[in-house]
């Protein structure tokens, strides 16, 4: 009989735990980081530095091109007049300049994208933990990005960019 009443007491222990964890309430939030992020202070100089980095990109890539251009044409117009030595190493020279070309425009891509990161990383780590401290405050259990659109459907939530921008000082 006293097997049965610790068996019975403990089963009502373990229900009475599962009823209040499952009444626990969670809390779901949303914000736009991306907007967020357009609309803090130091946004215009981060601009300001990665448009002059990718117009100096840009114009050493315009460089290479009209280079090869004007080679190309020059060839083009002695090609009649070459001997095939001589032709084929034009020809390799313009291939060579090409693959050059290409592979300055792949890492230039590459580079001014990590010079993005690297000039967002201060705003991006900033907004994070304004988001964590309005999380916390508010008892939030998800904040949400909609900036991405990745939650198909989801019961209403409270959109937090008006705390965070508070938090952060942001009119």
């Amino acid at each position: 009989m006293k097997k049965i009443a610790k068996v019975f007491f403990v089963l009502v222990l373990m229900t009475t735990a599962i009823a209040a964890n499952a009444q626990k309430v969670q809390k779901f939030g949303h914000i736009d980081f991306s907007s967020l992020i357009q609309t803090m202070p130091g946004q215009d100089s981060i601009n300001s530095a990665y448009e002059t980095y990718a117009k100096g990109l840009s114009n050493q890539l315009t460089t290479m091109q009209a280079e090869l251009e004007n080679k190309q044409m020059d060839f083009q117009a002695k090609e009649p007049t070459m001997s095939n030595i001589i032709k084929q190493t034009k020809e390799k020279e313009l291939q060579d300049l090409y693959n050059r070309l290409v592979d300055f425009q792949q890492q230039a891509q590459q580079d001014l994208q990590n010079y993005e990161n690297e000039l967002l990383k201060p705003l991006i780590d900033k907004a994070r933990k304004a988001i964590e401290k309005v999380a916390e405050e508010n008892g939030y259990t998800y904040i949400l990005n909609s900036t991405q659109g990745m939650v198909l459907y989801s019961q209403p939530s409270n959109d937090v960019m008006p705390l965070v921008k508070t938090k952060l000082g942001i009119n």
